[in-house]
């Protein structure tokens, strides 16, 4: 029997999705699966969790299995329950919490909802495909920056030309993303689509620059002033506010308070008389009145290329659209506030947040902006759960905290 992953004592009021994935059944799951295949489940261990509010759950675990062969190997896999189960999982049913849940199931690269991955996390098939496309001679060496099972991933192929990037999509995504990376190229320093595959996977070249991220962590240079960040997001084209298949006002953190309280409150049941104090003082807030313009959706330091001061590189433009302006500031500065309190060295993070929360207070008032970053630290705050990190209880509770000083009048 495969021991179950430790499990916080409030564990018994999860929901099922969590109890059955999360808990000893996942073993009794996996071996179902890899029994046929000739695989003994030797170690299992949850790398990531995502909830919804609905109380559908997916998970990625590592894996240890013995194959017939004697061979003994590393596994990636991934479960998934309820709504996030994608068409062509593997579909099993676990007992959990007194009921019946169904799940999909699969293992690494082959995923049901990203078909591509298949091939763009093998070096030879990449080569191949690259030559195919143009846009290579050799086999390239890969690195997964990025997965999220049955939603995208983010594969580095390191050529002789320089570095390229694989992101994989749901292929019903291809066509919208190409199209906004379109739109944005030459506006604003976006990587240009190289190609596009029907299967899901668009190819992007890398960019030169510095994440800001590094530089915040004590690298060399210095962070660009908020008013290069603003001439930077006033340069996104009006166009992009009418593309189809983004998300209505990205970034609007308020709007989605109630969800991320809703998975908070059932991870951790403590928390609930807190999160439910919070959610009513974000709900009485006046938003105020704010232009629809367009917005990168999700801005923060780790999406930013720098170099002597400058925005050289925009990352991640998925949620690119019409929004408000206010909720980029937001997330930026809600992002920085974390930023503080997880870098070994914060002082450069804290003197940049307060730069640009000064900046963003000379355009709002601080009761428009202030409830808006606590708004996305409620959102931050299931992070630690995510990734299961150690001690993530405590960790949860302390970015709550977070969220509750930024919900008070300044």
């Amino acid at each position: 029997m495969i021991p179950p992953p430790p499990c916080p004592a409030d564990a018994v009021t999860w929901p099922a999705s969590l109890q059955l994935l999360l808990g000893e059944p996942a073993g009794d799951l996996w071996s179902a699966v890899l029994g046929p295949l000739g695989g003994a489940l030797r170690a299992l261990r949850p790398t990531g969790v995502s909830l919804q509010p609905d109380g559908a759950a997916t998970v990625q675990f590592s894996a240890t299995v013995a194959w017939g062969d004697g061979r003994e190997t590393r596994e990636a896999l991934a479960a998934t329950t309820g709504s996030r189960i994608p068409p062509g999982a593997a579909v099993l049913e676990g007992d959990s919490g007194g009921g019946t849940v169904q799940v999909g199931l699969w293992r690494w690269p082959l995923d049901p909802a990203l078909p591509g991955l298949a091939w763009a996390a093998s070096a030879v098939a990449t080569g191949a495909r690259l030559r195919e496309l143009g846009l290579g001679s050799t086999t390239p060496r890969l690195r997964l920056r990025s997965y999220r099972p049955g939603r995208r991933a983010v594969i580095e192929a390191q050529t002789p030309d320089g570095p390229l990037f694989l992101k994989v999509v749901r292929p019903s995504a291809v066509g919208p993303l190409a199209a906004r990376h379109g739109l944005l190229a030459g506006a604003v320093p976006v990587p240009a689509v190289l190609a596009a595959t029907p299967d899901g996977v668009v190819v992007l070249p890398g960019l030169a620059g510095t994440p800001l991220r590094a530089v915040l962590s004590g690298g060399s240079g210095g962070p660009p002033d908020p008013e290069e960040l603003d001439h930077g997001l006033d340069a996104l084209p009006a166009s992009i506010t009418g593309l189809a298949g983004g998300r209505r006002l990205p970034g609007d953190g308020l709007a989605r308070a109630v969800d991320h309280a809703t998975v908070l409150g059932a991870v951790v049941p403590a928390l609930r008389p807190r999160l439910d104090r919070l959610t009513a003082v974000l709900a009485g807030v006046d938003p105020g009145a704010h232009d629809v313009v367009p917005v990168h959706g999700d801005l923060y330091e780790s999406q930013l290329l720098v170099d002597g001061g400058r925005v050289v590189g925009l990352l991640d433009v998925d949620t690119a659209g019409g929004g408000h302006r206010i909720d980029d500031w937001a997330t930026m500065l809600a992002h920085l506030v974390v930023l503080e309190e997880v870098l070994p060295r914060p002082d450069g993070a804290a003197r940049y947040r307060a730069r640009v929360e000064a900046a963003a207070l000379r355009r709002w008032p601080a009761g428009q902006l202030r409830p808006r970053v606590s708004a996305v630290l409620l959102g931050l705050a299931t992070g630690p759960f995510r990734v299961q990190q150690a001690g993530w209880p405590r960790l949860t509770a302390d970015r709550l905290a977070l969220a509750e000083d930024w919900a008070r009048p300044a």
